[in-house]
């Protein structure tokens, strides 16, 4: 019997084989040479999904130009996305958990660059919107499995500031989208924001081949829930095309029947869930409030980062006269900090507790997306967009790693996969809905990018809106979130204090249950 960094009574991740260089799961250490290569492993994939999430705004009045779209089809180039990824993240986790993680990590990397060079090579809206979902899918498969390899690689003692590291460094390919996608499309090109996954794909592939180790879980379900995939992505596939429809067709039966049909879906995804002997998504998970409360506020955080993230570099170059390459480096404030907070938010979260951090954080960040509504034609960058970017980086900063390692210590370790994938999951099921809703409930719809006059009267009511969304979750997590959660890595929450688990070693499974 073995109690290895607070975690005993609960089953490690299984290991099923070690890298070349021969170092098993769980006991990486942060600061190492083999922790730095799992970290620029499991960065480097989640950046380049995290980097298409952000990079392709910035080139949206270029797509909507040369490809002739409207706002319902900029809308599409960013949902179609995001509704592959949301709607498979969760059977991509438990893809992971059952078959190993590292597997279906690697075969999503490769998707998601196939899929890229797909994306580069569209010649019409349609085309780069099938293109964008097929990419959405290997970014679901790599999503989860790179933060379940962090958790299940590292020393418990270690995980928090590996978790921090990993937050912050992909937050930050997030951050640098718009940079990087406006000097890509001002020099290059719109299609070199696709073009540059490749190589970065490339890297990751051989890095994680030759040092990541491979992990399972060992008590998973043997056979997928085909039922819950196909439910779930038709519920959020119909409510997302219902609400982007809308704002330029109106009601039109079509649109009513696709929301009505992806209600229904949705309904009948909870009741496979609930039914199913091998779920997707266990329901029992949420039984931890911890971890409930918490991907509450990940959707109110979210949601108000998705609008951000879609209108600002648009509202940038329509009404303000911005080149993309200038309105991609009015951001570079938020990378930075990001950059410089994210580690040490982590590590000071697993130090004091996540409640203060994540409670502070989305307040500040709020403060700072209510401000760029003041951001209207003839606004100085120095005195109207800097402030508002600093203090919604520094807030952004604060939230990420703290809220992050909240998920993951709220499940159980064996559900890391399954963990980080309800909580991506709930992250881009914000971000989607944020697109789909804000822009026409502000009305920006039709060729409103087109208006200078127009957009920026919507602008400025979608930076309120989103503002307020984020602030509402600080206030959530203030009144939800327990101080006490950094008690241990991966501590159970309060509501699962009575139960223990005897186990053997850290690859063994569990050899009871006792229950107390």
């Amino acid at each position: 019997m073995s109690q290895s960094g607070g975690t005993a009574g609960r089953p490690e991740p299984k290991t099923v084989a070690a890298p070349p260089g021969g170092v098993p799961a769980g006991v990486v250490r942060y600061g190492t040479a083999a922790g730095r290569w799992v970290l620029l492993a499991t960065i480097g994939g989640s950046a380049v999904a995290m980097l298409d999430a952000t990079v392709v705004n910035v080139a949206l009045p270029t797509l909507g130009a040369e490809l002739g779209a409207n706002v319902s089809g900029l809308q599409w180039v960013l949902n179609g996305y995001m509704l592959a990824l949301a709607s498979l993240i969760l059977l991509a986790g438990s893809l992971g958990d059952r078959f190993g993680r590292r597997r279906v990590f690697l075969v999503g990397v490769a998707w998601f660059a196939v899929a890229s060079l797909l994306c580069a090579m569209a010649q019409s809206v349609g085309q780069l919107v099938a293109a964008r979902v097929l990419q959405g899918m290997g970014g679901a498969l790599l999503t989860p499995g790179s933060l379940a390899l962090i958790q299940a690689s590292f020393h418990p003692d270690d995980r928090g500031r590996a978790i921090g590291a990993w937050s912050g460094l992909g937050s930050v390919a997030a951050a640098v989208g718009p940079f990087l996608g406006g000097w890509l499309v001002d020099t290059v090109g719109w299609r070199a924001v696709f073009f540059i996954n490749l190589p970065v794909a490339a890297l990751v592939i051989a890095v994680a081949l030759r040092d990541v180790p491979e992990s399972s879980d060992p008590l998973s379900a043997r056979r997928l829930d085909y039922a819950g995939a196909v439910t779930g992505a038709l519920g959020l596939a119909g409510i997302t095309y219902a609400l982007i429809e809308a704002g330029g067709r109106g009601a039109t039966p079509l649109v009513l029947g696709a929301g009505l049909l992806g209600i229904l879906a949705l309904a009948a995804f909870v009741l496979v869930e609930r039914s199913s002997d091998h779920p997707m998504l266990p329901l029992d998970i949420f039984a931890s409030s911890q971890f409930s409360w918490t991907n509450v506020v990940t959707f109110a955080v979210y949601g108000g980062l998705g609008a951000v993230f879609f209108l600002l570099v648009v509202q940038l170059q329509v009404s303000l006269g911005y080149s993309a390459l200038q309105a991609g480096t009015a951001a570079l404030p938020v990378t930075v900090l990001m950059l410089v907070l994210s580690p040490r938010a982590g590590a000071l979260s697993q130090r004091i507790g996540p409640r203060l951090p994540m409670s502070l954080g989305p307040v500040l960040a709020g403060t700072g997306i209510g401000l760029l509504a003041r951001v209207v034609p003839g606004a100085s960058y120095a005195t109207t967009v800097l402030p508002a970017v600093i203090l919604f980086g520094i807030g952004l900063g604060l939230t990420v790693a703290p809220l992050t390692t909240t998920v993951l210590a709220a499940a159980e370790d064996r559900h890391s996969g399954l963990a980080s994938g309800v909580n991506n999951a709930v992250a881009r099921a914000a971000q989607l809905m944020a697109v789909a809703v804000l822009p026409a409930a502000v009305g920006l719809a039709g060729d409103a990018y087109d208006d200078a006059a127009v957009f920026t009267a919507g602008f400025r009511s979608a930076m309120l809106i989103a503002g307020a969304l984020v602030v509402l979750g600080g206030v959530i997590a203030w009144l939800t979130i327990d101080p006490k959660l950094h008690d241990r890595p991966g501590a159970p929450g309060p509501e699962r204090a009575t139960r223990r688990e005897a186990h053997c070693d850290l690859q063994g499974p569990p050899l009871r249950n006792v229950r107390g």
